[in-house]
């Protein structure tokens, strides 16, 4: 592999504007491993057999542990974002992601589980110098970024080859600006804005006051990515080089084999002139894809706020880190790995929708003022949750959308109640 290209970072909005693309980068890897993950099979079939459906299980922990990886290092650049002045970044593009702004060579899509997915997942992770190729369909769109001078003054997308190096170039970045500035003027944003250990329960989610604090959360991010400098093998790619390991052993003894669903990225409507590629018809279908996407437009403006809050006391602090998480785990993901059973429509026999993730716009999900926060979070779980109790289907819809409503309705109810 070539060298790595150097990043330029001379001045704050450079050094913003880079962590805000890392923030995306996260983001989206985030929603990539969790669609993979929810592709995957709960219960035996005539593909999956059922002496294999632990080693699947195991699987989905896996991918599902190194998502969770992924919001901490999500939740981690965005405290950077914070410490050095400047608003949580939660935007990202849509999916799936068209490399534009990116280097050539990084492309973002949702893939369901299987052997293209886990190389392009190691692809993503591998260790800087490491020569891999990405897997079949993610060739490199477009020319190589242009290198920033030291006496440019409009940031702009830089040229790298691996996520490790641009996090290592924003370090070296940080601690440039701490020469040039002094850590007292590099490091103004408010402490209380970040995200701690005690709402999320991450023991890296410690203050970043100071270089040292800034260099340690992006060894943190690196190490977990593509492992410690000559080890890997408890890393992202460490663990996703196992899984593939396991799955093509078994393929090798049973061709037929197939963990997953045959999950496809369905949409129920253009967003921001983003048409689907495969458009949703089957009205339930659609209602769930419509819920889950509700749901994770609300997880993202409640992080925003926490992320940006000035008057919140430490209970209503608890509340919305609790909102997020409970939203994630017992809405997000049930409604995630019901949505790759479900059918997309008659148009596309034996195909599922999978989980979108769709976002409604990409402008702003800040929302400033507290109580008329509070007011618009409410509303919307109670929206959410009536319409989880209104959308048609039996069995196991009906079954997991109860539970959902309920956790929504709760969720409704505990906020209401800390509204001035």
């Amino acid at each position: 592999m070539s060298a790595e290209p150097p990043i330029v970072i001379e001045n704050r909005k450079t050094l913003t504007y880079l962590l805000c693309e890392a923030a995306e980068l996260e983001h989206g890897l985030m929603c990539e491993y969790l669609y993979a993950a929810f592709s995957l099979k709960t219960a035996p079939d005539e593909t999956l057999p059922a002496e294999h459906l632990a080693t699947v299980e195991r699987w989905r922990s896996v991918i599902l542990g190194v998502a969770a990886q992924e919001m901490l290092h999500w939740t981690l650049v965005n405290n950077l974002l914070s410490a050095v002045g400047s608003a949580p970044y939660v935007a990202r593009p849509h999916m799936p992601h068209q490399a534009k702004g990116y280097p050539a060579g990084v492309q973002l899509a949702l893939v369901p589980f299987g052997e293209r997915a886990l190389r392009h997942f190691l692809f993503l992770e591998r260790p800087e110098g490491l020569e891999l190729q990405d897997a079949d369909g993610f060739d490199p769109a477009g020319p190589a970024l242009p290198i920033m001078a030291a006496t440019d003054i409009v940031p702009f997308g830089q040229e790298f080859h691996t996520v490790g190096h641009l996090y290592r170039s924003i370090q070296a970045g940080i601690h440039n600006l701490a020469d040039k500035l002094g850590e007292e003027q590099l490091f103004i944003g408010p402490r209380e804005a970040q995200a701690s250990s005690a709402s999320f329960g991450w023991p890296q989610l410690v203050p970043i006051v100071d270089t040292a604090t800034a260099s340690q959360a992006i060894d943190d991010i690196v190490e977990q990515g593509e492992g410690a400098r000559g080890d890997w093998s408890e890393s992202h790619y460490g663990r996703f080089l196992g899984v593939l390991d396991e799955f093509l052993s078994i393929i090798a003894d049973d061709p037929t084999f197939e963990p997953a669903h045959p999950v496809v990225g369905a949409g129920v409507r253009p967003v921001d002139g983003v048409v689907p590629d495969v458009v949703i018809t089957d009205l339930p279908t659609a209602a769930v894809s419509d819920l889950f996407n509700v749901t994770y437009d609300l997880i993202l403006q409640i992080v925003a706020r926490f992320m940006s809050s000035v008057d919140e006391d430490d209970e209503q602090l608890d509340i919305l880190a609790d909102a997020a998480v409970t939203l994630m785990f017992a809405v997000i993901k049930p409604l995630g790995l019901l949505l790759a059973t479900l059918p997309v429509g008659p148009e596309h026999p034996g195909v599922t929708a999978g989980a979108n993730f769709q976002l409604f716009y990409q402008k702003s999900f800040l929302l400033p003022y507290r109580r008329a926060t509070w007011i618009r979070f409410t509303e919307r779980l109670d929206e959410a949750a009536q319409f989880a109790d209104g959308i048609g289907g039996d069995g196991n819809i009906r079954l997991v959308l109860g539970e959902v409503g309920k956790t929504l309705h709760r969720l409704a109810t505990r906020m209401a109640s800390r509204i001035d």
